[in-house]
């Protein structure tokens, strides 16, 4: 954008959406350049079903980021569309009253990311105020809403995001961590609350929050949030939909079970940009298992292009999220041909003999053990210790007890270190 509308972030002026720090791993402010990275991928896909066409360069185009926090994608996309539609709106105030007030919305994750997204976009916390370089707003809050939001309790616990009552019951002055996006029976009817009825965005972007804390207690430390945000964002039928989400989708997570089932069968999803170490694009951010984000295209169908991205080196190939008769989703292209080589030998899957968590039935805290061997005992390996057990004690996969139990690659290691082992050995063997 120009001085002339306002925007003054040129010379020896810094961006400041580069300079803010992230408060935690739940809710990370996206760099511009990522967002840029992301907005390039969508104008590819809008091109490609669409003849070739500019999304820049249409007036009628509607953005909506439902989980806005510094308000960088709004921002971003109303400079691209500044610049392409220089032509059909020749005069720059007209112009960009008119992106502003009809083609970019946002709903605010709290009351202060919502004043911080305002500042970005407008110039001004204020849409109308002296500073803004809107002047077409009738209201101070422009296009980008934000109001306090309560969670739906039943049995102790919210029915949206899960969220304990005893925890977010809150005075009316602290925030209540409940999005406007997720807490709805009905989508369409809280957007359509907010923004009109007639409102019906193209193209939905965002970087929702990644999870809710909710105590202390290790099996209750927090709960991911932000595949209520995709599955929300869904239902409003946009065009286009592309989330920045961590990546541990792709195979684990609490919780993400019928998420990771609903998005690895869906055919629209045409584009995941993958981020296995989320410093590339979230730097001084340690979230495990990498992030990505994605392009889903709601009127085109197909195989999905698939980029990995490890600092210089970009990895790219179009596939099926899923291989034939293959349930889990192969991360690394790398690993397609072996598979696909590895498959025509027809030999028995390693699911067949692998076994889930507890296989002797022992949660991996368990501490009631006797520290030296006795007749008859076996050994276990637990989080807090090795120890010694009876043996008849072990109820589950007994037959197992004298067997090989772990297969580890050599070069196995998330940060160089390796997982913790829990199992259930003959001291013979140990």
């Amino acid at each position: 954008m120009t001085q002339q509308a306002g925007f003054t972030l040129r010379g020896r002026n810094p961006d400041v959406l580069t300079c803010i720090a992230n408060l935690s791993n739940d809710e990370v402010f996206t760099p511009p350049e990522f967002a840029n990275r992301m907005l390039d991928t969508l104008a590819e896909g809008w091109a490609a079903g669409n003849k070739g066409a500019d999304i820049w360069a249409d007036s009628k185009v509607t953005f909506l980021d439902p989980c806005t926090k510094s308000g960088v994608f709004l921002r971003e996309i109303a400079k691209r569309l500044i610049a392409g539609l220089e032509g059909e709106i020749p005069d720059l105030q007209e112009r960009v009253d008119h992106i502003l007030t009809k083609q970019v919305f946002g709903i605010g994750i709290t009351r202060l990311t919502s004043l911080l997204a305002r500042r970005s976009l407008y110039c001004s916390k204020h849409a109308k105020g002296d500073h803004s370089v809107a002047k077409s707003f009738d209201n101070d809050d422009g296009n980008i809403w934000f109001e306090r939001t309560e969670h739906t309790w039943i049995n102790g616990r919210c029915k949206f995001c899960g969220a304990p009552q005893a925890l977010f019951v809150r005075d009316k002055g602290l925030e209540t961590h409940a999005y406007a996006l997720i807490h709805a029976d009905d989508v369409d009817a809280r957007v359509a609350e907010i923004f009109g009825d007639d409102m019906q965005f193209d193209v939905v972007i965002g970087n929702p929050p990644y999870q809710l804390n909710i105590g202390v207690e290790k099996e209750n430390y927090a709960v991911p949030l932000y595949q209520h945000f995709v599955s929300q964002a869904k239902k409003l039928n946009p065009r286009f939909l592309t989330m920045v989400i961590p990546a541990r989708w792709f195979a684990g997570g609490r919780g993400l079970d019928e998420f990771r089932e609903e998005m690895l069968n869906d055919l629209r999803l045409r584009t995941i940009v993958d981020y296995p170490n989320a410093v590339d694009c979230f730097p001084g951010v340690d979230i495990s298992g990498g992030v990505c984000y994605f392009l889903w295209d709601r009127d085109n169908q197909g195989d999905a292009k698939i980029q990995t991205v490890q600092g210089d080196q970009v990895s790219e190939m179009t596939r099926p999220l899923l291989e034939e008769k293959q349930s889990t989703f192969i991360r690394f292209n790398e690993a397609i041909s072996i598979v696909r080589k590895v498959k025509e030998f027809g030999e028995e899957s390693f699911s067949t003999f692998v076994s889930p968590q507890t296989p002797f039935g022992f949660l991996s805290s368990f501490k009631d053990y006797k520290d030296k061997a006795f007749p008859g005992s076996v050994v276990i390996h637990t989080v807090n210790g090795i120890g010694h057990i009876p043996r008849d004690t072990v109820q589950k996969n007994s037959q197992w007890v004298g067997k090989h139990k772990l297969f580890i690659a050599k070069s196995y290691g998330e940060r160089g270190s390796y997982p913790y082992l829990f199992l259930v050995s003959d001291p013979k063997l140990s």
